[in-house]
């Protein structure tokens, strides 16, 4: 069995507790606005641009499919930068065993690791596998998702891992859909869900400046549901890696450190009291 993997961060510290491996895997069912990381949305479709731009020539033709050289690459992103697909070239397809590999030099310096994406529940057999031999390493397994794959169908992966963080983007269905291009149905369902088997770690809200009334109500009846059962994270919304037609709709203003507080103690007075700004 094999998954795309976008990138692997041997060590992060802002995906769940502790030090951890973070696994980003390609593909995702949404296509938010505020994407900041948009080239882990779609595959490559070896259209040649990157090719033609690469300074280094770590990207060539072979045959009618696109190849990168690892070795000559010097992570300068100039591929990402001219993809116009919201996809990258460097995408490798991993083997549990490949991931383990990895793995093994860092376990005795991580507490685990964090599977992120793109959506990476896309990938949910693979990661069933992975995980049962990740725990075996004496490593917690996490999942970051945007909840558009229904948690319930897939019990044995619950199973073999430690904890979900989930995203709720936007409660309102209507602003949910042109926010992500996808209907939040599934999201808020995984949100009861998950908090009914005691399998949610974290939720996590960002914070859009454009957006208060949105985001009021998004904030308002996620503490509600929630209460104190897991932490709160509201993200503050940054501009950074924003693909620039989306900037229009999103500003180019970084949230503001009031209006996070009066959410955030919004929050905490409708029950969820371990609500965090980051």
């Amino acid at each position: 069995m094999k998954a795309p993997v976008n990138k692997i961060i041997p060590f992060s510290n802002v995906d769940g507790p502790g030090n951890r491996t973070s696994i980003f895997f390609q593909g995702c069912s949404f296509k938010c606005w505020y994407c900041h990381n948009p080239e882990t949305i779609h595959r490559c479709v070896n259209c040649g641009d990157c090719v033609a731009t690469c300074p280094v020539q770590a990207l060539e033709f072979q045959g009618d499919k696109v190849v990168w050289d690892q070795n000559k690459c010097v992570n300068c992103d100039t591929c990402i930068k001219t993809c116009r697909h919201m996809a990258s070239p460097k995408v490798v397809e991993m083997e549990v065993e490949d991931i383990l590999e990895k793995l093994q030099p860092l376990k005795n310096f991580i507490r685990g690791i964090t599977v992120s994406g793109g959506e990476c529940m896309l990938h949910a057999a693979f990661l069933k596998e992975l995980f049962t031999e990740v725990q075996k390493m004496g490593l917690t397994c996490l999942i970051d998702s945007n909840g558009s794959i229904d948690f319930s169908r897939h019990e044995e992966l619950l199973k073999v891992c430690d904890g979900v963080m989930l995203d709720v983007k936007a409660y309102d269905p209507i602003f949910h859909e042109a926010l992500c291009d996808h209907s939040n149905d599934r999201v808020i369902k995984n949100l009861h869900y998950l908090l009914e088997k005691g399998k949610l770690q974290e939720v996590r809200t960002v914070i859009l400046p454009k957006y208060p009334e949105e985001n009021e109500e998004t904030v308002r009846n996620v503490a509600r549901i929630i209460q104190d059962h897991c932490d709160y994270k509201l993200l503050k919304y940054r501009p950074f890696g924003v693909r620039e037609e989306a900037l229009d709709k999103m500003g180019r203003v970084i949230a503001s450190d009031e209006e996070v507080a009066r959410l955030q103690k919004m929050a905490v007075e409708e029950g969820a009291i371990h609500t965090l700004i980051v």
